[in-house]
């Protein structure tokens, strides 16, 4: 295993509502010395969770979204931050009841995936959901969000769909998908 480069300094050099950018000077195993910049949360949270919720055998649940960071509306799965005391999988259960109006008996953690490890700390906790039932909860949305499905069978052609970029909800529908073969409970 490679040894991690030597920190010489960390400092905060910028500073928002919500993240914060540091910066930190390393100096690796070979004497090569590197200023790297990174954009880490304020600390004061808890982490996120992103949610595939089967409609059926089929079927996964898909919510628009406006996208402040590229500026107009998108297809998602739904995802939201997990709150101080709150458990993973009632995170998962929450704000699928607040951003898609369903709720599910059975909640599975899938993995965690990181969106740009290369400059960024956040981390999302994925969660398979599945036996869903009716129940909307309020949540922080400026707007109601318009709720779709898509089919496990066409992922190739939901990544030609102008409103879907997301890599990290195409990584977790692939994954999800996969362990449905896997199980034997979903077939392509």
């Amino acid at each position: 295993m490679r040894q991690k480069p030597t920190v010489l300094a960390r400092e905060i050099v910028a500073s928002s509502r919500l993240f914060r950018v540091e910066e930190l000077q390393l100096r690796f195993s070979n004497g090569v010395e590197r200023t790297y910049e990174r954009l880490v949360g304020k600390g004061v949270g808890y982490g996120a969770v992103m949610i595939v919720a089967m409609v059926d055998e089929q079927h996964a649940l898909l919510i628009e979204e406006y996208c402040g960071g590229t500026d107009d509306y998108q297809l998602s799965l739904p995802k939201g931050l997990i709150e101080p005391g709150e458990d993973v999988l009632a995170a998962a259960n929450r704000e699928l009841k607040e951003e898609a109006g369903f709720g599910a008996r059975h909640l599975e953690h899938l993995t965690e995936l990181s969106l740009s490890p290369g400059y960024m700390s956040q981390k999302i906790q994925v969660v398979l959901a599945s036996d869903l039932y009716e129940e909307r909860l309020p949540g922080d949305e400026p707007e109601p969000m318009r709720v779709d499905r898509v089919n496990l069978r066409e992922l190739s052609e939901l990544m030609q769909h102008p409103q879907f970029s997301e890599g990290r909800a195409l990584a977790a529908l692939y994954l999800a998908r996969d362990l449905l073969i896997q199980r034997g409970e979903f077939v392509l």
